[in-house]
């Protein structure tokens, strides 16, 4: 399924990549093919123009003509003023016609003999109104009916058909390439459409595959998200009704243990007053007759001095006697850590807003004697208000103050600091001190249970810092140690700052 969803990707991908150069084409072809057919257009309009104004201007030299031949027959001066004016415009229509030609080598030579034959005309128009202002009217009209076929006038004629014909030549020409323009745009706009609608469609497609695999694949993780509730249920019950049943053991295991432990103490203190009568018993038969009442009388004195094996025997009588004691005062101490630990266990945690400040200066100050005694000094820092249990963090600044004062090294003074700060809604608080220090290696071994690390010459059951991590993991937070070997040790407790105690059990479970 992995393989599909990624080449279903990289297929959208090449499809969307393929529809961009595909409208870049498009709009690059368009752009020329607007261009060239602006162009193509321009030709032909400028084509036009020019066979305008060919035909303009043989309409203003017929213009001439007529006003000069009105003029010859009737010296009327309206016509004169006729002739004058088509006369003076034709230059200027000659040269504009020169100037739109100006591309054509074809149309500049009949251009240039357009011109000479009409100045050839006006020259003739000139010659003939001359004559009728000297009154030489008949030479004038006589000029007049043979001057419709003189050379100029079949220049002209000559010369305007040619330009009209290559005009129409470059019509046509000129025509059809815009023709072939815009057929071309059209095709290009058109199969730039249809490839643009392909890959929509195809897109379409694609999209509502991906739809579809999307909501199958929703699906399934809804249908495992439900599997995987209830199978965490399912576990969370199985890990909290074990952690119950650990504790219920632990308890009945630690109040069974007492029993039998009481009947150890009970009988090692007959013990030891079985011993103090053997050995008087002793020392009495090894005393001579005269002294033999005095000790049988002397059940409540002082034990009589033994001598040789005998002492040897006391005094190995009482070693054993003060191991059994000690062992089962171990053992006594460890039982009752346990049965604490089990009803911590059980305790249910209530969150409360805490001023940390306040609370932890009421711990310095039951501890203001042993800091005392051990020349240390306790600074409070900044610490952030939380929502948390009161009693638990009691306890975990407790043990942690409490050992910071236990291990710090001879003959410095101790330096033990306590400071928090606030980081993405945890609270992160920082207990200093410059004691003896913690080898890296025993870093996780100090927060088992049971295990301690260093010199063991201070009591203690090693369980605080276990004690302390599970608590602070039981309130949704994290615990760590920073130290090293005769420099000192930061302990770093994370914890959120609105615990809303919903993570109690599930850390507790954890935990077991």
């Amino acid at each position: 399924m992995t393989q599909v969803s990624r080449r279903r990707s990289t297929l959208q991908i090449l499809l969307l990549s393929a529809g961009f150069f595909v409208l870049v084409a498009i709009s690059v072809a368009s752009v020329l093919l607007v261009n060239k057919a602006r162009e193509d257009n321009a030709l032909v309009v400028h084509t036009v123009e020019v066979e305008s104004q060919v035909a303009n201007l043989l309409l203003d030299i017929r213009r001439a003509e007529s006003a000069t031949r009105a003029y010859l027959l009737t010296s009327a001066p309206q016509y004169l003023s006729e002739y004058q004016a088509a006369a003076a415009g034709l230059p200027a229509a000659l040269g504009h016609l020169q100037m739109m030609t100006v591309d054509n080598p074809t149309q500049v030579a009949n251009a240039a003999k357009l011109k000479a034959a009409v100045e050839q005309r006006l020259a003739e128009f000139a010659l003939g109104v001359e004559r009728v202002k000297n009154n030489d009217v008949a030479t004038s009209v006589d000029i007049l009916r043979k001057g419709t076929s003189t050379d100029a006038v079949e220049a002209i004629a000559r010369i305007g058909r040619d330009m009209r014909a290559e005009e129409d030549r470059l019509l046509a020409a000129r025509t059809a390439t815009a023709d072939r323009t815009q057929v071309l745009a059209s095709s290009v706009t058109i199969a730039g459409s249809c490839m643009v609608l392909a890959l929509a469609a195809l897109s379409l497609v694609l999209l509502r595959q991906s739809s579809r695999a999307r909501d199958d694949a929703e699906a399934r993780l809804r249908d495992n998200y439900v599997n995987l509730e209830t199978i965490v249920d399912e576990r969370t019950a199985d890990l909290r009704e074990a952690n119950e049943e650990i504790q219920r053991f632990a308890y009945i295991v630690s109040h069974d243990l007492r029993s039998p432990l009481v009947n150890i103490m009970g009988f090692t203190s007959e013990l030891e007053e079985l011993r103090g009568d053997i050995f008087r018993r002793i020392a009495t038969l090894n005393r001579t007759a005269l002294l033999a009442p005095a000790m049988e009388d002397a059940t409540d004195v002082a034990e009589p001095e033994l001598e040789g094996s005998d002492k040897q025997l006391s005094d190995d009588f009482n070693e054993s006697l003060g191991f059994i004691k000690s062992s089962i005062a171990k053992m006594d101490r460890l039982i009752s850590a346990i049965l604490n630990l089990t009803r911590e266990g059980r305790r249910e945690f209530k969150p409360v807003r805490i001023d940390l400040r306040e609370l932890i200066d009421s711990i310095v100050k039951t501890v203001a004697h042993q800091a005392a005694e051990a020349n240390a000094t306790v600074e409070i820092g900044a610490l952030p208000n939380i929502v948390s249990d009161r009693l638990a963090l009691e306890q975990i600044f407790s043990n942690l103050i409490d050992n910071a004062l236990k291990y710090l090294k001879d003959g410095v003074p101790g330096e033990i600091a306590i400071e928090g700060r606030t980081k993405l809604g945890f609270a992160i608080f920082e207990v200093t001190d410059n004691g003896r220090g913690i080898d890296p290696k025993d870093h996780q071994r100090i927060f088992d249970l049971f295990r301690r690390a260093g010199t063991q010459d201070k009591p203690g059951q090693g369980i605080g810092l276990a004690h302390v991590r599970a608590l602070v993991r039981r309130l949704g937070g994290t615990m760590s140690v920073a130290s090293e070997l005769h420099n000192g040790s930061t302990f770093t407790i994370t914890l959120p700052i609105k615990w809303s105690g919903k993570n109690s059990g599930k850390n507790r479970d954890r935990e077991s």
